[in-house]
């Protein structure tokens, strides 16, 4: 049996964090934009609440969401683990960014 990634039904990361990343990574045009000579930032949108967000993000945080971009997102989206992902610790970034949008901490994997 196949288990699905949390961050199927959370997106949180992807509306709380800013990503930059080196230049020549093969991210789509038109989902970023220069913000020096070496690095590129992920462009953002208002969700309907007015919070910043992935432009890349669709869907609804904390109920269903996927990453229009998902094969060729940047390696700062590629690294970014959810809590308990290697069987370690608790995440702190994962964490924070589910509490901003009301939801709880992932629980500890039995």
């Amino acid at each position: 049996m196949k288990i699905l990634s949390p961050c199927l039904d959370c997106g949180a990361c992807c509306a709380r964090f800013r990503i930059s990343y080196y230049w020549d990574e093969k991210v789509p045009e038109g989902f970023f934009h220069e913000t020096t000579p070496m690095f590129r930032s992920l462009k953002s949108k208002k969700d309907p609440e007015g919070r910043p967000r992935c432009n890349a993000l669709q869907g609804i945080i904390g109920t269903e969401v996927s990453c229009g971009i998902y094969e060729n997102r940047p390696s700062p989206c590629r690294d970014f683990k959810h809590s308990y992902e290697d069987g370690g610790p608790s995440e702190p970034r994962c964490d924070e960014a589910r509490l901003k949008f009301g939801m709880k901490p992932l629980p500890v994997p039995m």
